[in-house]
């Protein structure tokens, strides 16, 4: 796919993962709308690369709706989708109070607010482009569109505490091929990014102690991911035609330890 014109969405997209891509995109002479809750960032990312800003949140249906319909109207119907927005929390579940050795467990909503955020957001986006996209005639090499999902390398190998987040990112995977099989007779293509350890705002803010262990953790290159790597596979996902249905790990051969 010739990205030049093409009309994007990238959810997620004030920051990290998804502010990397939607620059790369927009580099590429994309059309792009960023869909975040962050209204100060989005605005003016978007002031700075000539993107449309939707305050969207992902786990409301009618949020969602007005998002698309303000990027459609800016930028066209979309081509290209990528969702990148999510979030994670780390609790056990079951433990031990460590002040009075109560047994407790995982906060139930808590659990179920990843759930919801994380993959019914990613999957409320994933349809609702699609639908959109069946409205495009098919561009030359046959396709009518492409969406990149973000999941993680815990949805393979997720830590202690992570299993809302770990539960998240395996749905994404899960669904990848299922949404490829879906959408294959319409031209559209759907691939799904398992990032590693990332240099994003979450892990920026972690003590240099820790990051320096999880970065020594990683066998090549000793180091966090860099967003912009990120987007480069984003952009291939794009541009190659004979990408499809596929979960790739991007994380320089780490294997996450239990803690």
């Amino acid at each position: 796919m010739d990205i030049n014109g093409i009309g994007a969405v990238v959810t997620g997209g004030a920051s990290g993962l998804g502010e990397a891509t939607a620059r790369s995109l927009a580099a590429q002479g994309a059309r792009v709308a960023l869909f975040d809750l962050n209204e100060d960032k989005g605005k003016t990312l978007a002031t700075e690369i000539g993107a449309t800003f939707c305050r969207v949140d992902v786990t409301d249906e009618a949020s969602v709706d007005a998002g698309f319909a303000k990027a459609r109207d800016a930028n066209g119907q979309e081509r290209i989708m990528v969702n990148c927005a999510g979030t994670g929390n780390a609790f056990k579940t079951a433990s031990r109070d460590r002040k009075t050795g109560e047994p407790k467990h995982f906060p139930i909503d808590a659990f179920e607010l990843i759930i919801r955020i994380n993959l019914i957001g990613t999957f409320r986006c994933t349809a609702k482009s699609a639908a959109g996209m069946l409205t495009l005639d098919p561009l030359e090499s046959g396709e009518r569109g492409v969406i990149i999902n973000t999941a993680s390398a815990a949805a393979e190998d997720g830590q202690i505490g992570q299993a809302a987040y770990a539960a998240s990112k395996a749905g994404i995977v899960g669904m990848t091929l299922p949404i490829a099989r879906d959408l294959s007779s319409e031209g559209i293509r759907i691939n799904t990014i398992l990032p590693g350890i990332f240099d994003t705002p979450l892990m920026m803010g972690a003590p240099e102690a820790v990051r320096e262990a999880l970065a020594e953790n990683v066998p090549f290159p000793k180091r966090f991911g860099i967003p912009s790597e990120f987007a480069s596979l984003a952009l291939e996902m794009c541009r190659n035609p004979y990408l499809n249905g596929e979960d790739v790990r991007l994380d320089g051969a780490i294997r996450m330890a239990p803690r």
